[in-house]
């Protein structure tokens, strides 16, 4: 498998979520000619959802699949190059709308605004349901469910770890700066500190040391209760890199930390078999 170092890359300034507007110039875009990539639609509970797919071009036989949950700002095109990351790694790659049911995160311009009015009225069983759905859609289009993992960043980081409580067939997660506590409601009614007991499948977390939004304090929770439950589970600190440190098309860009998340997570995905 090829790694990010070896990807043609070149910066884009379209496509991205208005939210975070302008982007930074360290912003990244795959351009490889060995993937194909673009938009689909997965039934779901008798509705369509938009996704956006990667896979290699020339591959044969079955492939193993990665699920891409998005941030709060939806499958843009820092999500749709993760996508295209993944397929030159050698994975079927999918990410699919979260949102669509309760808006369009690309119509707000700030991010407090996008919280509040669409992101906080998405319910997490819809979200593990959907997710379910995006599954059967890729062991129909060329994806090997017996090699299935999952990865998401920010508010999919979260939705990573839940996912691994919730789906027996996956075989492993990587969660980036996913909240890890918090307040409960009808909509989120519990929190990845609430299913360490009942992780399907190993998850590797990758956070910020400088994160203001999840303090350490609950990633020692976090850890507390993965040992309390002997989960096969792995928290791995930057101390340097803040939130969203992965976001190579925002100042929050930390490139040192990224560059090793993204190795640690292909490890983490071939250690269980997923490649």
């Amino acid at each position: 498998m090829k790694t990010e170092d070896n990807m043609t890359q070149k910066l884009s300034n379209n496509g991205f979520t208005p939210a975070v507007s302008p982007t930074a110039s360290t912003t990244i875009l795959t351009d490889s000619a060995d993937i194909l990539s673009g938009e689909t639609s997965v039934p779901t509970q008798g509705e369509n959802m938009p996704a956006f797919h990667a896979r290699p071009r020339h591959a044969k036989g079955p492939l193993p699949v990665v699920l891409v949950v998005q941030e709060i700002f939806g499958v843009h095109e820092h999500i749709r190059d993760i996508c295209r990351r993944l397929a030159v790694e050698g994975y079927l790659a999918i990410a699919p709308e979260l949102y669509f049911r309760q808006g369009d995160p690309s119509e707000y311009s700030d991010i407090p605004t996008l919280f509040s009015e669409l992101v906080s009225k998405v319910p997490d069983t819809q979200v593990l349901a959907d997710l379910d759905h995006v599954a059967n859609w890729a062991s129909r289009n060329g994806g090997d469910m017996r090699n299935m993992a999952i990865t998401g960043f920010c508010w999919g980081g979260r939705i990573t770890w839940l996912y691994a409580a919730h789906n027996p067939q996956l075989k492993a997660g990587v969660a980036w700066y996913g909240k890890l506590v918090g307040e409960k409601t009808l909509k989120q009614q519990k929190h990845p500190v609430d299913v360490a007991v009942d992780l399907n499948a190993p998850v590797l977390g990758l956070y910020g040391g400088k994160d203001d939004g999840i303090p350490l304090e609950s990633v020692e929770t976090m850890r507390q209760a993965l040992r309390a439950a002997n989960a096969d589970a792995e928290i791995v600190v930057y101390p340097d890199a803040g939130h969203a440190f992965n976001a190579d098309y925002r100042p929050s860009y930390h490139q040192e930390s990224a560059r090793d998340g993204w190795q640690r997570m292909l490890a983490w995905f071939r250690q269980y078999g997923v490649e």
